[in-house]
């Protein structure tokens, strides 16, 4: 899972040759429900489904208005969207906005920034009365930072909004009715996180030559001198940097190091330059920070990866010696990345201090981590996560069964099962994840799994011709979900279950839809019935969902 920053950013789901969603953020016919309510249901703050068919005449207005750009508009919340986008109408017409940290009930005056197809963007320019679950934000970026957006909403008005989110979208965009009488026992209410800060084993600061401040402070705190920054990216922006000195979402020991570094990497005598985006100059790209734990002794150990733009371990030196000596960092790599893009993995890489890998526990196993593989990013809500899959699983409990893992990264799902079935495949298109989930298989002993490396989005007549045919096939696709060539094969294939493990309900609800309903324009009969979805809250004050999906043959 990707840092704050960059997670919260709005990714586009492409068509590949799907039947298409108009928006990742706000599926259609979810729009269509919201655009045609009533003045009266607005002012009520109602949830979607329970809004009344409005009169012909304000359907006639509604569908004709559409606000100018630059227009401020007074505007109430009613609810979340997905990806956290703040749920609006405009009084009078039912015409839908979506306003970024708008929360439900809160009243605001927004500016409208940007017109896309059937509803309108909008900037908060001022908070008339705040939003009916407000809390304090605890940490002093909250309202900047582009990672916790939901920090200030109750936490329990946050997993509200994202179960009623999983809903609408398995009901309008799977269409799957909430009338059908099974519809209540199919939608499992969503798992909370039971830690909502400091769960994150993994985080991703940048350094910039542009730092960024919000418009409030940039008077007060401007500083020509003090323009480099180390930390998130502003929301909205490739090359200005948000300078943070503590993130909530990572470990105490890890917030230690990014403080050390902040410290003194500024200091003109280290020769120390940020890499500037612009001009390609500069050697400090960027500082990743991730936090495992000591097998043996169950002690907290960091990893520090500095990514750079060369390999020049003398500029690097006063650094390691500050950060080593913390007896948490047990590991300092170095990532040489020569490319202009702003990607953390390297080129090379070389150990400046320590060991190469960290390593972790899940569910009884213990997994090796290096600076570029994959992990789940909360550890604690991953042992709850895994768990809901081996339910899902429905194991005999013989160790008869052959089990497809599916964009199986580093290994984990399957590794996790494969003491209790015959054998696991595994398919992964990233070399570095296949290597690293072999390594995890011998560190555990495991024997009967096979890890393969292939492009999913890619397959071809012969996929499949060497692995058994599965019992449980476990899928876990990357936000853009399944290509519809993998969705025919498994439509072929007819495995009794399949476990669709999601980080993106839109694209899960429509691979839902596709595999129990079929694809009607290309002919493709659906043959599974959906008996489970599980929304699990993994990132607390953030909009991302994870959906746990059970689908057994017909």
């Amino acid at each position: 899972m990707p840092a704050p920053a960059a997670a919260a950013a709005a990714a586009a789901i492409p068509a590949h040759s799907f039947k298409l969603i108009p928006t990742a953020l706000f599926p259609r016919p979810l729009l269509r429900r919201l655009r045609f309510a009533t003045t009266a249901a607005a002012a009520s703050v109602p949830s979607f489904e329970d809004a009344p068919p409005p009169p012909p005449q304000q359907e006639a207005r509604s569908a004709s208005y559409f606000p100018k750009k630059n227009q401020t508009l007074e505007l109430e919340c009613e609810s979340l969207a997905y990806k956290g986008k703040g749920v609006c109408k405009v009084s009078g017409t039912g015409f839908v906005v979506l306003c970024d940290r708008a929360l439900p009930g809160e009243r605001f005056v927004g500016r409208v920034t940007r017109r896309k197809g059937n509803y309108a963007e909008v900037t908060k320019l001022r908070t008339i009365s705040p939003h009916r679950d407000v809390v304090d934000a605890p940490c002093e970026y909250a309202s900047y930072c582009g990672g916790c957006k939901t920090q200030n909403l109750l936490y329990e008005a946050q997993v509200r909004a994202k179960e009623q989110q999983v809903r609408e979208l398995i009901i309008h965009v799977g269409k799957f009715p909430d009338n059908d009488p099974e519809f209540p026992a199919m939608m499992k209410p969503i798992v909370p996180c039971d830690i909502q800060f400091h769960y994150r084993n993994k985080m991703e600061f940048s350094f910039g030559s542009q730092r960024w401040l919000p418009r409030e402070l940039f008077e007060e705190d401007r500083d020509d001198t003090e323009n480099h920054a180390l930390g998130l990216h502003a929301p909205g922006f490739f090359d200005k940097v948000l300078n943070v000195n503590k993130c909530l979402l990572q470990s105490d020991p890890a917030n230690k190091v990014l403080a050390a570094v902040q410290d003194c990497w500024r200091d003109s005598q280290l020769g120390l330059s940020p890499y500037d985006v612009h001009s390609h100059a500069g050697f400090l790209k960027h500082l990743m920070l991730r936090t495992g734990r000591d097998i043996e002794t169950g002690q907290l150990e960091v990893m520090v990866n500095f990514v750079t733009s060369s390999y020049k371990p003398e500029l690097l030196k006063p650094l390691v010696e500050k950060i080593t000596s913390f007896p948490e960092v047990v590991s300092v790599v170095n990532n040489v990345n020569t490319s202009v893009g702003n990607t953390s993995a390297g080129e090379e890489e070389y150990t400046l201090h320590g060991k190469s890998t960290i390593t972790e526990t899940l569910r009884g196993l213990t997994f090796q981590i290096s600076a570029n593989s994959f992990f789940q990013t909360n550890t604690w809500q991953a042992e709850v996560l895994y768990k809901l899959i081996e339910e899902c699983a429905g194991l005999r409990g013989d160790g008869s069964e052959i089990v497809l893992d599916l964009f199986c990264g580093t290994g984990t799902i399957g590794l996790t099962l494969a003491r209790r079935v015959r054998h696991v495949y595994g398919y992964e298109v990233v070399a570095q994840a296949i290597s690293d989930a072999r390594v995890n298989a011998k560190l555990n002993g495991i024997t009967n799994a096979t890890f393969i490396q292939g492009d999913l989005n890619k397959i071809d007549a012969n996929f499949g011709s060497n692995f058994p045919k599965p019992d449980i096939v476990i899928s876990d696709p990357n936000r853009p979900g399944m290509h519809l060539k993998l969705i025919k094969f498994l439509l072929k294939l007819k495995a009794q279950r399949i476990i669709y493990v999601s980080c993106n309900p839109a694209t899960c609800a429509r691979d839902l839809e596709y595999l129990c309903h079929g694809v009607r324009e290309q002919n493709i009969e659906g043959c599974y019935k959906l008996k489970s979805v599980q929304p699990v809250d993994m990132f607390p004050h953030t909009p991302h969902i994870e959906c746990v999906c059970l689908l057994e043959l017909c």
